[in-house]
């Protein structure tokens, strides 16, 4: 019961740390790639908490299950675990905590049916817009034209992934602004960006009083941007994805003095036009790495009574 008490504290504790230091941080807005990788370290290991807490709790509550996992341990590491105490209260936490896992899932099943069923909703649009000529097989090319007074370009992501662009958009975009708004896209979807924006927004949903979990929605969506903008950007240079964009929403109001849900935009361009330099190398490697530890540290403490009792 204790194990499984320290594991929820820990789960507590980065669930509202995390955020706040992240928030206060200067560098994720100079290495967004590091900073996905961050973020989904530190949920990782908030998740790890819960269920190692319900791992343990249900051991201490039920003999079948402790059976199966402390199987192959020694008589005294169970006992250091001292199991038999609060076994009431363990059943209880361990089905609140079994609960939540199987919110979670249903959350995340529920997301992504959502995202299929807007998948195929638009390619239907699609078909209908800018029907098959004879003979052109369905998802034949990487790009589709469609015909649009309004500028605007989006991936549709799938089997076969394609940009779709307005007539408007391609009438703005000049000279290697279309390729820089295609390696963006690209971006987008070598990277699975689709995946993260499911995940987080399932445990957003899932549990809106989480601060770790409605700050991990939030900033997937705006780090996945900026992300996407450095690869295009690597490939065509700063200015030119810079001006893509202002092209693509300059007719949308983003850019005026009213706040606008798309006002994440005026900022993205400010930073590929003053753009911070890069951290180090050797720093992004010890980011990395060191947020690559931040699971281990539930099992760490999940292992401390075997440990203390083996040393």
């Amino acid at each position: 019961m204790m194990v499984s008490l320290a594991l929820l504290t820990l789960a507590a504790l980065a669930a509202v740390v995390a955020p706040r230091l992240l928030a206060r941080a200067e560098w994720p807005e100079r290495e967004p790639v590091v900073a996905l990788w961050v973020w989904q370290c530190v949920v990782a290991a908030v998740l790890l908490c819960f269920a190692l807490a319900m791992t343990f709790s249900a051991a201490a509550a039920w003999l079948a299950v402790r059976g199966h996992v402390f199987a192959p341990a020694p008589s005294r590491v169970v006992e250091a675990y001292a199991l038999g105490a609060h076994r009431p209260w363990s059943a209880v936490l361990a089905v609140i905590l079994a609960a939540g896992g199987l919110w979670t899932g249903a959350m995340l099943t529920r997301e992504i049916h959502r995202a299929h069923t807007r998948r195929k909703q638009r390619r239907s649009e699609l078909l209908v817009r800018s029907p098959l000529l004879p003979g052109e097989e369905s998802g034949g090319g990487p790009l589709v034209v469609l015909e649009g007074e309004r500028p605007g370009a989006w991936w549709l992501p799938g089997a076969a992934p394609q940009l779709v662009i307005t007539t408007a958009a391609l009438r703005r975009l000049k000279g290697r602004q279309l390729d820089a708004v295609l390696a963006h896209e690209q971006g987008h979807a070598r990277a699975r960006h689709d995946w993260l924006l499911h995940c987080s927004s399932a445990l957003a949903n899932g549990f809106p009083q989480v601060p770790v979990f409605a700050a991990f929605q939030a900033e997937m969506h705006r780090l996945v941007e900026l992300a996407a903008d450095d690869v295009a950007s690597r490939r065509f240079g700063r200015l030119t994805i810079a001006l893509a964009l202002v092209e693509l929403n300059e007719d949308r109001g983003v850019f005026g003095p009213c706040p606008t849900p798309d006002a994440e935009l005026p900022r993205r361009v400010d930073r590929l036009l003053t753009p911070l330099p890069r951290l180090t190398a050797g720093r992004r490697l010890r980011l990395t790495a060191a947020a690559a530890l931040v699971p281990a540290v539930p099992l760490v403490v999940a292992f401390i009574p075997a440990l203390r009792t083996l040393g």
